[in-house]
This record gives structure tokens, C-alpha cells and sequence, in this order.
């Protein structure tokens, strides 16, 4: 039987978000309904408000969740009533070819819900990233969903849905970061200070957190950074090779996404080394490097989505070591608010000062 919720929406482009009642059906075939018990405020979700995604509004936003599965629709096996997960927005399809070559992180048919939440006047709900959980309830994909370890606080555990799992994930997967590297991340906001927790993970001997914003050096120091560079005042390309004894890093996590950081990323890294690019350009965005350059310096320049993470491997792995006190997740939860305090979560965010709000039901 559909049950009705509350649920924070976007009804058009730059509107003030609103808390009211959305209708969440049964789950169909291949499909769950979720009790969210936390999901944090993310950078994704104002750009869904800002029209900065596409126009389908309205908008069922949030999507760093996680929860307790309430039911799951037939055929589905993966999880079942009562388990505590995580929300992902790749539910692997297993029959495309990368999934077909074993490489389902890569999967190039990852789907959602068939079914739509809606209004209660029946206008259909586009979910953020394919989940929607700024809600009491969502309804799923069952492949979005994946079991971790219950003894993790939701408002900790829901982060590894997007922006840390996507930093950490561009250190680690994406960027081959080993021990003994040198790393440098331009952008320290949720995205990159998890590519400096990642890095830190990893056993880097070196990483450089690169900002125009002191308190943002400040958290990724408290992260694992080892050294700090505010590029408002430093050329960072100039203190990088000076903290690598002229070479550049091993590897540069790009976490800003501006041709202009992308360019300091490509000239920061040593001869063979890696830029790594997570942070999210505009369409209009071009970029333009001396091809010889590009030839000359050799090396991998990667773009990393998602972190390139598999969830049902990556996910359980990361709460294990948040369990052992070996990762600190807890680190990026700045706030936590009820359901009527994102619009406010919104301005503190593009004021930076936070690096998440969670919202806790």
C-alpha cells in the first residue's frame, strides 16, 4: 500500500526548498522502500535546486543516505527487511560490457526506481541521482542498496553515498595513491579533504592541501594533511615542486573542477606522474595544454566518477575501518538538522562554512 511522507522538494529553478507530503508507492520488481534515518546536505543537491542538473523539476532532493530497508519488492535477494545500508546512486546492471569484462565499478547501464514517488496531486518526483532521500522514505532501486555493518551512525555512515566515497575513491582507485607517495589535492571541501583522508589511508608520506579558503586548510590538516598552501596568496604550483625537491607529486587530486586548477594540477605533478579530476565542470568549461606538453610529461591524466568505486565492495570496507578508528568519517559532520533546516544548510554551505549538514530522522 503507498504510503505518504515528508519530503523536502525543489518546485522550481532557484525556489526556496519546501518541506511537504509525497506519496511513495510499493516497491515493484527489483525495487525497495527505504526508512532514511540521516542524508547529507551536498553540493549536488543545490546545483538539482539551482537548475544546474537539468529542469525536470520538481525535485525530490538529497542523496547521502542511509537507513533501515522496510521492503523490498519480488525477485530481489540482495537485501531484505530490517538491514541497515547505504544508498548509492549505481545500481550495477551486470550485463552491460564493462560489467561482462568484470569491471562492474564502471558499469554503463546503471539504473534506478522504475516506479515514481509523487505528489499527492500525482505530479511525478525526480529523485537526486536516482534516490531522493531528503524524505522520511524512498523508494529504490534494490541494487542502490548496500548492507553495511549496523553498529555505524547513520549520519557518518550515509556520507560514504556520494562525496567522501568520491574523494576517497579518487585517491585510492582512481589515483593508485601508495605508500610512500606524494599527493597534492587542489580544492579541500567535502571532496577533496576526502581525497586527503584517502591519501592519508593510503600511506602517502606527502600531501599538500591546496585552497583559497584558510579554514578549509585548517580541516584538511585535520584530515592528514601534511602541508598547506593557500593559493590566494601562493602560486601552488611553485609551492608544490618546492615540497617535492623540485619534482612535482606523485599524484594531484583535482577536487574544484575549473580549467584553471586543472591546469595547475597538470603542471604540480612530477614526470610520469597522475592529475586525477573529481571535481564537476560546467558544459562551457574548455580546456586548453600544449599538446607537447601533454606528450612531453607523460604520465596518466584520469577523471575519476564516483571515485570509480564498486559500492558493494567499497562501502562495508570503508565502515569496517570507521568501526576500527582507522578512518575518521566522523570528521566531515559539521551539523546535524531536522528536515526543515536544509534551505539555511544551503547558505552555509555556499558560504563555506561547513563541510556537511546531516540531516537526522
Amino acid at each position: 500500500m503507498a504510503q505518504q511522507v515528508k519530503a523536502v522538494i525543489a518546485r522550481a529553478k532557484g525556489a526556496s526548498v519546501e518541506v511537504t507530503t509525497i506519496v511513495v508507492p510499493d516497491p515493484g520488481p527489483g525495487e525497495a522502500v527505504v526508512r532514511i534515518q540521516a542524508c547529507g546536505v551536498c553540493h549536488t543537491d543545490l546545483h538539482y535546486r539551482e537548475g544546474g542538473i537539468n529542469d525536470e523539476f520538481p525535485f525530490l532532493l538529497g542523496h547521502e543516505a542511509a537507513g533501515i530497508v522496510e521492503s523490498v519488492g519480488e525477485g530481489v535477494t540482495e537485501v531484505g527487511p530490517g538491514d541497515f545500508v547505504v544508498l548509492n546512486w549505481r545500481a550495477v546492471c551486470g550485463q552491460c560490457r564493462a560489467c561482462k569484462r568484470g569491471r562492474p565499478q564502471y558499469c554503463f547501464a546503471t539504473h534506478n526506481a522504475k516506479q515514481k514517488m509523487t505528489l499527492l496531486d500525482g505530479t511525478e518526483l525526480s529523485p537526486a541521482l536516482g534516490i531522493g532521500a531528503f524524505a522520511e522514505k524512498t523508494l529504490v532501486a534494490a541494487g542502490q542498496c548496500t548492507k553495511v555493518d549496523p553498529a555505524a551512525e547513520p549520519a557518518v555512515a550515509g556520507l560514504l553515498g556520494c562525496g567522501v566515497m568520491a574523494g576517497i575513491g579518487a585517491a585510492i582507485n582512481t589515483g593508485g595513491v601508495g605508500r610512500g607517495d606524494s599527493v597534492a589535492v587542489i580544492g579541500c571541501g567535502g571532496v577533496g579533504g576526502a581525497a586527503v583522508l584517502g591519501s592519508r589511508l593510503a600511506g602517502a608520506a606527502k600531501i599538500i592541501a591546496v585552497d583559497i579558503d584558510d579554514r578549509k586548510l585548517a580541516g584538511a590538516q585535520k584530515l592528514g594533511a601534511t602541508h598547506v598552501v593557500n593559493s590566494r596568496t601562493t602560486d601552488p604550483v611553485e609551492a608544490i615542486r618546492a615540497l617535492t625537491d623540485g619534482n612535482g607529486a606523485d599524484v594531484v587530486v583535482e577536487a574544484v573542477g575549473r580549467p584553471e586548477t586543472y591546469t595547475q594540477a597538470f603542471y604540480a605533478r612530477d614526470l610520469a606522474g597522475t592529475v586525477v579530476l573529481v571535481g564537476v565542470p560546467t558544459p562551457e568549461m574548455k580546456l586548453e595544454l600544449p599538446l607537447l606538453d601533454v606528450f612531453g610529461r607523460g604520465g596518466a591524466l584520469k577523471s575519476s566518477w564516483y571515485g570509480d568505486c564498486l559500492p558493494s565492495r567499497d562501502f562495508p570496507m570503508l565502515i569496517d575501518l570507521y568501526l576500527q578508528g582507522r578512518l575518521d568519517l566522523g570528521a566531515f559532520v559539521t551539523e546535524t538538522i531536522e528536515l526543515d533546516g536544509v534551505e539555511q544548510a544551503f547558505a552555509r554551505m555556499h558560504e563555506g562554512d561547513v563541510l556537511r549538514s546531516v540531516v537526522v530522522l
